[in-house]
């Protein structure tokens, strides 16, 4: 009401284009205020939307932890054996190396309605353990590194705490393995790290080598 009597006093001795402008700023103001609050989404946005990565792929040596709703005996830690298979009761023998989490369960339902009509089936991954990748040669902390998201060269590197200062950068290669046989990835450090030829900053994969001459 405070406000309201200092913006009417001088509308009597203005004409109408004050008071249309006046009357605009009002309106505006509202929208100002809350454009400018902190953490103010823009149009469209969904404030707390997360980002997506790539989903998850299961390795042999990885544990999950699989249940049953309203089945207490359907509740088990399963391991990923080194075939890429798991077992499961009723659902049977499952491959779930090289798919996704929702993948496993898909099959775990598909296997378990032999038996039980709409099962509701939870799968999580509980421990890490089939995703390796390693870093040999010239760098400061050669070894095997676990991951559980996606993991380009550099950040192999990285995680070896990069290279020696006699280390050949230029000449690094990654290997790859796979039903084909073994392939050789060239991979220039200096033009990475200039911004050029991105693209031979791959991603790893599981059971790939980095080697440093």
């Amino acid at each position: 009401m405070l406000v309201y009597m200092n913006v009417a006093r001088p509308i009597r001795s203005a004409g109408m284009g004050a008071l249309v402008a006046i009357a605009g700023l009002a309106l505006l103001l509202p929208m100002a205020l809350e454009a400018a609050a902190p953490g103010a989404a823009a149009p469209g946005a969904t404030a707390a939307e997360p980002a997506h990565g790539t989903p998850y792929t299961i390795q042999p040596g990885d544990t999950l932890t699989v249940s049953v709703w309203n089945e207490k005996e359907l509740q088990a830690d399963v391991l990923v054996r080194p075939d890429g298979g798991l077992s499961f009761t009723l659902a049977g023998d499952i491959q779930a190396s090289g798919r996704t989490v929702d993948d496993v369960r898909q099959l775990i339902e598909k296997g378990l309605k032999r038996y039980i009509p709409d099962p509701a089936v939870s799968v999580a991954v509980k421990q890490i353990g089939g995703n390796f990748i390693y870093v040999i040669g010239k760098v400061n902390r050669p070894g095997q590194f676990s991951f559980s998201k996606p993991l380009d060269v550099m950040q192999a590197l990285a995680l070896a705490g990069g290279a020696t200062p006699y280390a050949a950068v230029d000449d690094i290669r990654i290997l790859q393995r796979d039903a084909a046989g073994t392939r050789a990835i060239a991979f220039h450090y200096n033009e990475v790290e200039k911004g050029r030829n991105l693209e031979q900053n791959v991603l790893l994969r599981s059971g790939d080598t980095v080697v440093v001459p």
